[in-house]
């Protein structure tokens, strides 16, 4: 005696029927993932069961759409993650220029003082030694210079001191961002997945 039961042809075809819209159901969930992938937009469980016109449970369900949305999830997931970290390097990488721009302009500054200064010296060394010398008219026009090398190293102390500022700021800033970057790695060590 045969136990296999032969199935009748309605519930053939009701079986058939199922699986084509599994089947139709399955590749609706491939292409929303697609879709959701193409338009930058983040891949989850509710957003893929509403572009597939699905339910959750089929997702939760049906072995292959769960394996589709997990894998998805999880590229996009890495996507993210290192996108975050890129922006995070360029913004530091910005600020560390800057930082280090300020840095050689306030040198540069520092040496052009420390020249303008010994100039000076110089010229009043010599207004000294010669004074004897000169002519009323050299003895004004070197006092000319000597008021005009004067300004130009207030001006050049007062640009010394901007150059400064921008620079504690600058490392003011760099230091917010590495805190930052500490923050999004912590976030991204511990999120799950």
């Amino acid at each position: 005696m045969n136990t296999a039961t032969v199935p009748e042809p309605r519930t053939a075809a009701a079986l058939a029927a199922r699986r084509r819209k599994a089947e139709a159901s399955l590749q609706r969930v491939h292409e929303a993932i697609t879709r959701l992938k193409r338009e930058k937009t983040q891949v989850s469980v509710a957003a893929v069961a509403r572009r597939a016109d699905v339910s959750r449970t089929f997702l939760y369900d049906n072995p292959e759409a769960r394996a589709a949305v997990a894998t998805a999830m999880a590229e996009a997931g890495d996507r993210r993650s290192q996108m975050l970290a890129d922006q995070e390097d360029e913004r530091e990488a910005t600020w560390r220029e800057r930082a280090l721009n300020a840095e050689d302009a306030l040198k540069a500054t520092h040496a052009e003082i420390l020249a303008q200064r010994t100039r000076i010296g110089e010229l009043l060394g010599q207004i000294r030694d010669l004074q004897a010398e000169w002519t009323e008219e050299a003895i004004q026009r070197i006092t000319t210079e000597n008021t005009t090398l004067k300004q130009r190293v207030r001006q050049l102390t007062a640009d010394n001191r901007t150059l400064d500022e921008r620079l504690k700021a600058a490392r003011s800033n760099l230091r917010f961002q590495d805190r930052r970057v500490a923050d999004l790695e912590a976030q991204l060590a511990s999120t799950p997945g």
